[in-house]
C-alpha cells in the first residue's frame, strides 16, 4: 500500500472515530441480548481456562518438577497462538462464529480430559491452549460484526471485564478446590447409585472445571449468527501464510494500529509474567502457599476490571490514545512490590497495579479491532493481534524461567520487569507523538464529530 492511499485511509478512519463518537454522546449504550449470550460464553470459557491453570500448577507440584516448568505451562498455551497464527484469523472468518466458538471450546475439552486422564500438564495445557487460539479470532471478531463502531468500547469494557472477573473467579475457584479441608470434603461426596470413578484431588478439581467448558459450551450454540458473508478457507497453507504476512506488515505500518498493537502486545505478555512474579513474591514475602498466593492473582485482576469499567465510561475511541501514560505509571507501581510484607498492605497495591493496567488497555483494544476492521477483516485482524500479543507473552515467560533459573531474587525480577515495562510505554509514547507530528493535519481536525 502507498503512501498517499494509506494517508486516505488514515483520514477516513479519524473521521470516522469523529462519527462514532458523535453518536456515542447521542445513542443510549443499549446491547442486543445476543451480545449477553456472547459475554455469557466467554465468561465461563475463560474461567475453566484459568482454573485449569492452578490445578496443572499443583499438578506439577505434585509430580515434584522443578518449580521452574511452572511459567512454561504459560509458554505451552500461548505456543499455538503464534504457530497456528497464520491459520485461526483465515479459520474464524470461513464459518460462523458460534460454530468457530463451539469447535475451539470442543478441543479446550479434550486437553481438560487429558489432564484428568494424567497426561503431562504441560502437554494437557497445550491442547487446551490450541482451541484457545482458535476462539479468540472468534470471540473479539463477532463484536465488530454484531455490533456498531459506537458501541466497540463499550462492549470491550464488557469483554476485557468478564474476562478479568473470570481469571477473579477462576484463580479462585482453581485455589479453593486444591485447598486440602475443601478439597477433602468435595472428594468425600458421592452421587446416589452413579460411580464417577473419581478418586483423587486432581480428579475431582478437573472434573468440576471440566463441567464449566460444558456450560461454556451450551452458550456456544446460542451465540446469534451474525449474517456476515464468510470467505472460504484455503486449502493453500503457502498463500495463508502469504495472506497473515501482508496483514501483519499493514498493521503495523499504519499509523494508529502499530501504537494500539504495541500497547496491547506489551500488556498481555507483562500480564502473563506478572501472574508467576505475583505467586512467587507472595511466597517469599508473605509466606503464602500456592492456594492462598494464587487468590492474590484475584486481587489484581479485580483492579483491571474496575479500570476496564472506568475506561468504559470515560474513554472515547478518539480519546483512546490518551491512557499510554497508565502504562507508564504502572510500571513505577509494580516495583513498590519489593518494600510491601504485609498482606494488607499488598492487597490494595495489587488493585492498583491491576487498575491502573485495565484502564490503559481496553481504549488501546477497542482502537486496534477498528483499525484492524476497517484495514482487513475482524478474524485476520485478531489473529495478528494474537500472534503479536502471545508471542510477547512467549518471550516475556521465557526470560521470567531464565531468571528463575539463573537464581535471579524475586526483588531483582520485579525491579527490571517494572522499568522493562515502563521503558516501553514511554517509547511508545514517543513513537505517538512523533507519528502526530507528522500527521498533525490529520489527527487535529476540528472537534466537530461529524467533520
Amino acid at each position: 500500500m502507498d503512501d498517499a492511499l494509506r494517508r486516505t485511509i488514515f483520514c477516513h478512519t479519524i473521521r470516522a472515530i469523529k462519527r462514532a463518537d458523535f453518536y456515542r454522546r447521542e445513542t443510549r449504550k443499549s446491547m442486543p441480548f445476543g451480545f449477553y449470550i456472547i459475554m455469557a460464553a466467554q465468561f465461563f470459557s475463560a474461567l475453566a481456562d484459568n482454573a485449569l491453570l492452578i490445578a496443572a500448577i499443583a499438578a506439577l507440584r505434585e509430580m515434584q518438577a522443578p518449580s521452574e516448568y511452572e511459567p512454561l505451562l504459560k509458554t505451552s498455551f500461548t505456543l499455538s497462538y503464534v504457530v497456528l497464527a497464520a491459520f485461526v484469523g483465515a479459520f474464524a472468518d470461513s464459518m460462523p462464529k458460534w460454530r468457530v466458538m463451539f469447535i475451539s471450546n470442543a478441543i479446550k475439552i479434550v486437553g481438560c480430559a487429558m489432564m484428568f486422564f494424567s497426561v503431562n500438564p504441560l502437554i494437557a495445557y497445550a491442547v487446551v491452549g490450541l482451541g484457545a487460539a482458535a476462539y479468540s479470532p472468534a470471540k473479539y471478531g463477532i463484536l465488530t460484526e454484531y455490533l456498531p463502531a459506537r458501541l466497540l468500547v463499550v462492549a470491550n469494557g464488557w469483554i476485557e471485564g468478564l474476562t478479568v472477573g473470570a481469571i477473579i473467579m477462576g484463580v479462585l475457584v482453581g485455589g479453593l478446590l486444591i485447598k486440602p479441608d475443601i478439597a477433602l470434603t468435595l472428594l468425600s461426596f458421592d452421587l446416589p447409585v452413579i460411580d464417577t470413578g473419581i478418586d483423587t484431588v486432581g480428579e475431582m478439581t478437573i472434573g468440576i472445571i471440566g463441567v464449566l467448558y460444558v456450560l461454556a459450551s451450551i452458550f456456544n450454540l446460542y451465540v446469534p449468527d451474525t449474517g456476515v458473508d464468510h470467505k472460504a478457507l484455503s486449502k493453500n497453507p503457502f498463500y495463508l501464510f502469504h495472506e497473515f504476512n501482508h496483514c501483519l506488515k499493514l498493521l503495523w505500518r499504519d499509523r494508529l494500529g502499530q501504537i494500539s498493537l504495541a500497547v496491547t502486545t506489551l500488556f498481555w505478555g507483562a500480564g502473563a509474567t506478572l501472574q508467576f512474579i505475583v505467586i512467587k513474591w507472595a511466597e517469599v514475602s508473605l509466606n503464602l502457599d500456592l492456594s492462598k498466593s494464587s487468590m492474590l492473582q484475584g486481587v489484581v485482576a479485580i483492579g483491571v476490571a474496575a479500570g476496564a469499567i472506568m475506561a468504559a465510561k470515560r474513554i472515547t475511541l478518539r480519546k483512546s490514545v490518551n491512557v499510554i501514560p497508565m502504562g507508564i505509571a504502572m510500571g513505577f507501581v509494580v516495583m513498590i512490590m519489593n518494600f510491601v510484607t504485609d498482606f494488607w498492605v499488598a492487597v490494595p497495591l495489587l488493585i492498583i497495579i491491576g487498575y491502573l493496567s485495565g484502564y490503559f488497555v481496553v481504549p488501546m483494544n477497542a482502537l486496534l479491532q477498528h483499525r484492524g476492521h476497517i484495514l482487513m477483516g475482524a478474524g485476520h485482524s485478531i489473529a495478528v493481534q494474537n500472534f503479536n500479543e502471545n508471542l510477547s507473552i512467549l518471550m516475556m515467560t521465557g526470560l521470567y524461567f531464565l531468571m528463575m533459573r539463573a537464581d535471579l531474587s524475586i526483588y531483582t525480577v520485579i525491579t527490571l520487569f517494572a522499568l522493562f515495562v515502563s521503558g516501553s510505554m514511554f517509547l511508545v509514547k514517543r513513537r505517538f507523538e512523533a507519528n502526530q507530528r507528522q500527521y498533525d493535519d490529520v489527527i487535529h481536525l476540528d472537534d466537530n464529530p461529524m467533520h
